[in-house]
């Protein structure tokens, strides 16, 4: 009967432990998510920078260009 009683221990460690593992991936998946979330984000951020940075050195570029003619 001792044996039975191990094994039976066993194997609710082995359970507790792969629902351990499970909820760690599950955690680290949603920390990676929120990462590329916000890299995503920043690129758009500087994007959009160099966007309105580029518009308005044409701009000044184009109002020197007139005012020589």
């Amino acid at each position: 009967m001792p044996s039975a009683k191990r094994a039976t221990y066993r194997a609710a460690a082995m359970a507790a432990l792969v629902l351990l593992l499970a909820l760690v991936a599950s955690g680290c998946e949603t920390t990676q998510d929120k990462a590329a979330a916000k890299q995503a984000e920043s690129k758009r951020i500087l994007e959009k920078r160099e966007e309105k940075r580029h518009r308005k050195h044409h701009a000044k570029s184009g109002k020197k260009g007139a005012k020589k003619q």
